[in-house]
């Protein structure tokens, strides 16, 4: 299970390093505060996971992170990937925030399911890891965490955490097992995205 982990933890840094970087450059930051827009994205749902896991944050005790991050951010400097066509586009910002959301709710379930967390403990620990770096993220730069207001978003952790205990359940934690969720899970993110699904909402009329 733990290679599974850092493998899907480097897949959502990859994923939310660039969504972080968009955010940024779509939000007129400077250097500096590209960089803490990246990084909070990235390293900060991982971090809160691990502070309520008990155990030193992955940021500060293995060097895959912050490697992980700064390739990221080379890369996308190398390769122009912050170009104003792109961003108007929004399908890499669409595309990369969905593959860091899932990779990150893959390893905060399978953490709390690997320390036999309850039903409730597994789905709390998924939804925090996938959308704690993009609230710290939106909370920085002065916007309503998207979480909150975006289409079906913090509900595909949620439905991930389910499907990782139902295999759980079965004693299908495998590498194919994960790798079926996380499709599915894309999958019903961009057709949430372009159908424009909604959670319902309560209005005061």
């Amino acid at each position: 299970m733990f290679d599974i982990v850092v493998a899907a933890d480097i897949l959502g840094i990859i994923a939310f390093a660039l969504s972080g970087f968009l955010v940024g450059v779509r939000n007129h930051l400077d250097l500096l505060g590209l960089i803490i827009s990246t990084s909070l994205t990235a390293l900060g749902g991982g971090i809160v996971r691990d502070v309520i896991l008990g155990r030193t944050p992955f940021a500060f005790n293995e060097y895959y992170p912050a490697i992980t991050v700064i390739t990221t951010i080379l890369l996308i400097f190398a390769f122009r990937l912050y170009r104003r066509e792109q961003l108007e586009r929004q399908w890499l910002f669409v595309i990369s925030d969905t593959i860091g959301l899932v990779a990150f709710s893959i390893t905060g379930a399978l953490l709390a399911i690997e320390v036999e967390f309850n039903f409730f403990g597994v789905m709390i620990l998924s939804f925090i890891t996938a959308v704690g770096g993009g609230v710290l993220r939106d909370t920085m730069i002065n916007q309503v965490p998207s979480v909150l207001i975006s289409d079906f978003y913090g509900s595909i952790a949620v439905i991930v955490s389910v499907l990782l205990l139902i295999l759980a359940h079965f004693d299908m934690i495998t590498t194919l097992g994960v790798a079926g969720v996380a499709g599915f899970a894309i999958a019903l993110r961009l057709l949430a995205y372009t159908k424009q699904w909604h959670l319902p909402k309560l209005t005061m009329d």
